[in-house]
Order: C-alpha cells, then sequence, then structure tokens
C-alpha cells in the first residue's frame, strides 16, 4: 500500500469517527462547510480527506480520542496529513 492510499485510510477512519459524534460532526460541517450530501463524494477525495484531518489536527483533544479508539499512534494522524495533497511540510533551511 503507497504512502498515500496508507493516509486516505487513517483519513477515512477519522471521518468515521467524527461523525459518529453529532458535536463533532456539526462542528466538522460548519468549519469545512460540507453538507451531508457532500460526504460520499468527499470520502474519494484526496483534497477533501485532507481537511478531516486539519480538522483533527486542530485539537490535542481530538487528536487523542481518535488515536486511542482505532488504536493508532499519536503522530498517525500528522504523518497522514503529510502524505496528502497540501499536507507536505515547507523546509524553511
Amino acid at each position: 500500500m503507497s504512502a498515500q492510499e496508507t493516509a486516505e485510510t487513517v483519513a477515512l477512519r477519522a471521518l468515521v469517527w467524527i461523525l459518529a459524534d453529532d458535536d463533532r460532526r456539526g462542528a466538522f460541517m460548519a468549519l469545512t462547510g460540507a453538507a451531508p450530501g457532500d460526504l460520499a463524494a468527499g470520502a474519494r477525495d484526496p483534497g477533501f480527506l485532507g481537511a478531516v484531518l486539519d480538522f483533527l489536527l486542530a485539537e490535542d483533544q481530538r487528536i487523542e480520542g481518535f488515536c486511542t479508539a482505532e488504536g493508532l499512534a499519536l503522530d498517525a494522524p500528522m504523518r497522514a496529513r503529510a502524505a496528502l495533497p497540501g499536507g507536505d511540510v515547507p523546509h524553511w533551511t
């Protein structure tokens, strides 16, 4: 499995985790502007999946909750985000 495929899998798991909770789902929809009808298409779009991980990475509590629930290392969402479009970290040196 490629790095992007692995990242997409992590992001899809994060999306399911976000949508499973009313508060998280509402905050995600408000922040991204996504409508319920957008989710199926978004789940196939690497850019949208990057936004899922951006939402997750915005709060330590979300990262910890997701990683604990999914049995992932705490850095898994960050590594996944780096492998999706727009997630590359600039090298300043």
